[in-house]
């Protein structure tokens, strides 16, 4: 019997943060209220309550759903200790167009991404959300640095510019990039040509052999 309940607690938790998806995407993070997601999701204020104290708490738990399978996929894809994948240069670019993959296929994910980049304002209780982020994206540069670090040492670069100026740049490239992806809602701006958009910042970094 308790372990029925901890179950219906977490699929009504699930159902609140879906719900919240959806309202977050139509309205807007700021003009988005509890009673939308409550009536949204079927369910009374007091069970939104009972599983969030706020709204943000609901943003972050939306924030996560992408986030950590993101960081995890960079962990995988820019190990150092891949077989088989000896040049970090390819890590790199494999690890970018996962992403723009996964944007491809799941639906889910791109609803997330459009509420995180055009669908939220960063102030007020959401100024700590920004914080964080920016602290998940220092994260992802340093793991970049130390990829760009390895092909540094294996003599793969075509630039001497520094790993960390690589990681730097290719990190906001990528962000700039996906930022233009979820507002090409049509596709025929930047969604259909991302891959070899990623090809090529790549090329530009690879001593020609």
């Amino acid at each position: 019997m308790v372990r029925k309940t901890k179950e219906d607690a977490e699929l009504t938790r699930q159902r609140i943060v879906n719900a919240a998806r959806k309202v977050f995407l139509k309205r807007g993070v700021s003009k988005s209220t509890l009673e939308h997601i409550a009536t949204e999701a079927n369910v009374t204020r007091g069970a939104v309550y009972w599983h969030f104290e706020n709204k943000t708490e609901i943003f972050h738990a939306i924030r996560e759903q992408v986030f950590l399978p993101l960081i995890d996929s960079i962990d995988d894809t820019l190990s150092p200790d891949i077989k088989n994948i000896e040049n970090p240069l390819n890590q790199i670019e494999a690890s970018l167009c996962n992403t723009i993959n996964e944007l491809n296929n799941n639906v889910e994910m791109r609803e997330i991404y459009e509420i995180i980049m055009i669908k939220c304002e960063y102030v007020d209780e959401f100024a700590s959300v920004l914080h964080q982020m920016l602290h998940n994206c220092s994260c992802i540069v340093e793991k970049l640095e130390a990829a760009y670090e390895r092909a540094k040492t294996q003599d793969l670069l075509a630039t001497t510019l520094s790993p960390h100026a690589l990681a730097l740049d290719t990190h906001l490239f990528f962000g700039g990039l996906l930022h233009m992806w979820v507002k090409d809602a049509d596709g025929s701006r930047f969604r259909f040509q991302a891959t070899d958009l990623i090809k090529s910042h790549m090329n530009l970094r690879r001593k020609q052999i």
